[in-house]
């Protein structure tokens, strides 16, 4: 194929440059922030998609945010562009901070004992982390799975107690800030696109100004060398 790459990228590289893309976060932020301002659309509709993308990445439904931001864009007659990209306001650097806001907030709901929470590992503890209960949590998805092709039986418990402790607190916890981040996203994100959209606006008229008259010009100088 044309366009393939001739040199495979490693399994190794690639997770590295998810974790921390070539030219660090800072670039890649900005080349987000630059092809949301350039969406051929009106900027309530690109800031209904990033209201999407956004509150997206306060559900604890990873893997699938994609689907669940275009979902939400759909639904919200949003940008569904705009809500895909969004979805990375959740990245490596934010996730903990996400996280522990939405779990905290879950538990405090809820009404459960926020002290079982660990972000990371204390000395002489034995409570799993977050982060351990969803890698545990998928490795239990995959051991069902197999279960299902091979004489393996298929064990349920330690996803119920993930599921109590851990994805239904995120879920019901990140509905709150995730609807105040989306919304402050969206208002910063309307007069910005909007100023953007008019500036381009008037940079290209000016273009094309100047290649009429540059045009115009060229007509009437071979009009009089031709008199």
């Amino acid at each position: 194929m044309v366009f393939k790459r001739r040199d495979r990228k490693p399994i190794l590289r690639a997770a590295l440059e998810f974790l921390w893309p070539r030219g660090g976060w800072a670039r890649a932020f900005h080349y987000v922030r630059h092809r949301l301002r350039r969406l051929p659309d009106s900027p309530e509709r690109i800031a209904r998609g990033i209201w999407a993308g956004v509150f997206t990445t306060f559900t604890p439904f990873y893997g699938v945010h994609f689907v669940v931001a275009g979902i939400l864009a759909v639904i919200m007659r949003g940008n569904i562009f705009a809500a895909l990209l969004s979805t990375f306001f959740g990245n490596p650097l934010t996730y903990i901070p996400i996280i522990a806001t939405s779990m905290f907030t879950g538990y405090w709901m809820l009404g459960l004992d926020p002290s079982r929470l660990r972000f990371r590992p204390h000395q002489g503890d034995d409570e799993p982390t977050v982060g351990e209960r969803f890698a545990d949590a998928a490795s239990a998805l995959w051991h069902n799975f197999k279960a299902l092709f091979t004489p393996d039986r298929a064990d349920w418990s330690s996803l119920r107690v993930f599921y109590d402790e851990v994805f239904f607190p995120f879920m019901i916890g990140g509905i709150l800030p995730g609807i105040v981040a989306a919304t402050i996203a969206y208002y910063l994100s309307v007069p910005l696109i909007r100023a953007y959209q008019h500036r381009r606006k008037g940079t290209i008229k000016a273009k094309f100004e100047a290649l009429k008259a540059k045009a115009a010009a060229k007509a009437a100088d071979i009009t009089q060398k031709s008199d």
